[in-house]
């Protein structure tokens, strides 16, 4: 087995990290460096780590502020390209994983670790996405998965773990729900989950207002996109980020964006999932309201087929891949189109876009309109109807001749 000095550790301060340290540096006889990066899970999640990593074990502890990259580079380029996980899951957790991985490369090759490590189950998702982000990124790093190597298999093992080693953790045996967070949304599984004719529990969701009690009057937002970006809400510049935070913080206060699915694992497994995605839900309905006013029907079709196979690379891990960057390239040359402004209601979870302007919109009123107009004659539809339908009318005539 290669001989491992100095290892990079994807680490959260949770139960399963606090116990990959010590193993680590009992196992592979390694200097072990915490890394974590900030999403937009919280701060409170942030609160306190680098100590408790370094009382873990750890000699270092960074700390790396990801949000606007995260935003900017990798959740607006998937909504460009309009991917949705097998029609409802807006992958949240998929669109988190290659930034961080290419940060935990960043960390590594400044400390001259020769490895790297994740916390990820090998039942689950984040496994490949962080291992094939690793090995496109740095394939000369060693990978270590200790859920994959050791004999632990539960959450008693690992608080009894840290016990025999003295090492203090606020974890408990009894953890119902297993989450997590980032700016753009935040997923619960386990407890009740588990059984699929189990309805969630309140205690499930911790973003978002019950819809049943979100309020009764309906709340209006503007958003003003330029090619493909967000620039306003409600009149006032933002950021990607700043307008995510914004875009959240209203969708949220009226129940928008719960779902609770059931969808395939990459593994091979079904898997349930209560997902929250308050902004982004309020961001999709309104990019896809712009993209149906500048796009003509062959390109808004083909951006359709571009988002089916792109849910999939993204779901899947494939972010470092020539597939990955041709599929957000081809959504780019439509995101230039998609400039204007979309007003979103929001009453009692749900999103509904209202008003719809651009400066680059195919609608015209002249062509649209049930009244009278000067623009259309109806009598050439006909000649196109014939032609549109003729191999049908052609194969009607061979059966009558039969």
């Amino acid at each position: 087995m290669r001989k491992i000095n100095k290892v990079v550790l994807a680490y959260s301060g949770g139960l399963d990290t606090s116990a990959i340290i010590p193993w680590l540096k009992e196992n592979y006889d390694c200097e072990v460096v915490a890394f974590a990066a900030d999403v937009g899970q919280g701060d409170e999640e942030l609160e306190g780590l680098k100590e408790k990593a370094i009382a873990t074990g750890a000699s270092e502890c960074y700390i790396v502020d990801l949000k606007e990259e995260f935003v900017k580079e990798y959740i607006f380029p998937t909504i460009t390209t309009g991917a949705i996980y097998e029609g409802e899951y807006l992958l949240g957790t998929s669109m988190a994983r290659p930034v961080i991985a290419k940060a935990q490369v960043e960390i590594a090759r400044k400390v001259g670790a020769d490895a790297l490590c994740h916390g990820c189950t090998g039942k689950g998702n984040d496994q490949v996405r962080f291992e094939g982000a690793f090995n496109a990124l740095a394939p000369d790093l060693a990978v270590i998965a200790p859920w994959r190597e050791w004999d632990m298999v539960s959450r008693e093992d690992l608080l009894a773990y840290l016990a025999e080693r003295n090492i203090k953790t606020t974890a408990s045996a009894t953890k119902i729900y297993s989450r997590d967070a980032n700016a753009w949304h935040i997923s619960h599984e386990g407890g009740e989950l588990e059984d699929p004719w189990c309805e969630p529990s309140k205690q499930v969701w911790t973003m978002t207002v019950d819809p049943e009690e979100a309020p009764d009057q309906a709340e209006r937002i503007n958003l003003k996109f330029n090619e493909g970006a967000l620039t306003h809400v409600n009149g006032k510049e933002v950021s990607p980020y700043e307008g995510l935070v914004e875009l959240n913080n209203l969708a949220a206060a009226h129940g928008v964006g719960r779902i609770d699915i059931v969808e395939n694992r990459l593994v091979g497994m079904k898997s349930r999932g209560c997902y929250e995605t308050p902004g982004g839900t309020v961001l999709l309905k309104a990019y896809k309201a712009l993209e149906t006013m500048v796009l003509d029907k062959a390109s808004l079709k083909y951006r359709e087929q571009l988002a089916l196979e792109f849910s999939h690379v993204m779901y899947d891990g494939r972010w470092f891949t020539p597939l990955s960057d041709a599929l957000i390239a081809g959504a780019a040359s439509f995101a230039k189109y998609v400039t204007g402004e979309i007003v979103v209601k929001l009453y009692k979870g749900q999103a509904t876009v209202t008003q719809r302007q651009s400066p680059n919109s195919l609608y015209s009123e002249d062509f649209a309109t049930f009244g009278a107009d000067d623009v259309y004659d109806q009598k050439h539809a006909e000649g196109f109807i014939r032609l549109f339908s003729l191999s049908s009318r052609i194969a009607a005539l061979k059966k009558q001749g039969e």
